[in-house]
């Protein structure tokens, strides 16, 4: 029997070191061959803090130091109480609970990761935007194809009815822009002169990323052409990698759940702040659905191992089944049992 793995722990893993909210302001990168900012190698983004704010701490990007010994303290007693309330260990150990990955390993004291609005809070939707869709129930819900979300759905009449994770086309965070879930929070970056390849862990998605001399210089694709994950182009602004991603094909949704990403643009910045840490900065702008830009900032700390392939099986396996027990859930209920 192994002992159980307490992962999801709020706040708990870096206090003891320097905060990578507070890098110094003399750090410099290390460099590359050609001179470049080295941002290679692999990065998690794994955390415990909220994308929207809560509302008690209104403007406030940062939590105290009264605040942060509450949170220990509270999340020690949880963990107390489910170890004495559930004593389980070993292969009746839940999947979940073993393997979910959400606790802070970087800048632990934001209060939220989206700091624009400054209230930390989603914008309004502008009118006539796509509102959330699906379920993880089997039951159909009314609601029209295509489905956007990345992970569940709105029925199981055919493959087209699940989500964008189930059908193993995009990772449910992977994005762009990538941001925190339960698993599988690891992205590897990989630099030459004039090109930055950005591949996520969930799908296995590599976004590679022609790099130009400035903003002005990026030449556009051609509007009619559309892809699930956009048309990345990048440039250096000092020492911070800059990714301005547009032509998203409108068939997932713009962030969080809402929206068609048909109008959006994505500015991502990656910026190296200490020797573990890449502070990853991004601004959504979207006015088909949210009525103001996004911005947050995700902390990546590096990881000292490697990337596997994710193999994803539900597409495969998974959806076969969901849609061979909907079938029989019909005959069944045919058939008046």
């Amino acid at each position: 029997m192994f002992e159980k793995k307490k992962i999801a722990v709020s706040f708990l893993i870096v206090l003891g070191a320097p905060i990578a909210a507070f890098a110094q302001d003399d750090y410099r990168a290390p460099r590359t061959e050609w001179g470049q900012p080295d941002l290679q190698g692999v990065w998690n983004f794994s955390s415990d803090i909220p994308m929207q704010r809560p509302a008690q701490y209104g403007t406030r990007q940062f939590l105290t130091a009264a605040e942060i010994e509450e949170i220990k303290a509270r999340q020690a007693a949880s963990d107390a109480a489910s170890d004495s309330a559930l004593n389980i260990e070993g292969v009746d150990e839940s999947y979940n609970d073993f393997w979910v990955e959400n606790a802070g390993i970087g800048d632990s004291v934001r209060t939220s990761h989206i700091i624009f609005p400054e209230d930390g809070q989603m914008p309004a939707l502008v009118e006539g935007a796509v509102g959330r869709q699906g379920m993880y129930g089997g039951e159909t819900t009314g609601e029209s194809r295509p489905v956007r979300i990345a992970a569940g759905g709105i029925g199981t009449d055919g493959p087209e009815d699940r989500g964008l994770s189930e059908r193993c086309i995009i990772g449910f965070n992977a994005g762009p822009p990538f941001t925190p879930s339960l698993y599988n929070n690891n992205v590897q970056i990989f630099q030459s002169r004039d090109t930055a390849v950005i591949m996520t862990e969930m799908i296995h998605d590599a976004r590679i990323v022609p790099l130009f001399e400035s903003a002005d210089a990026m030449a556009e694709l051609d509007e009619d052409v559309r892809l699930y994950t956009g048309d990345s182009k990048g440039y250096w602004d000092g020492d911070t990698l800059v990714v301005v991603t547009k032509n998203f094909n409108g068939l997932s949704n713009s962030f969080s759940g809402v929206g068609t990403s048909l109008e959006k643009t994505l500015t991502e910045r990656f910026t190296r702040v200490d020797d573990i840490t890449v502070d990853y900065e991004f601004t959504i702008e979207d006015p088909g659905t949210f009525s103001n830009t996004i911005t947050a900032i995700v902390p990546m700390t590096k990881v000292a191992g490697q990337i596997y392939e994710y193999a994803c099986h539900e597409g495969n396996y998974g959806m076969v089944n969901i849609l061979r027990g909907a079938r029989v859930q019909e005959r069944l209920e045919a058939e008046g049992q």
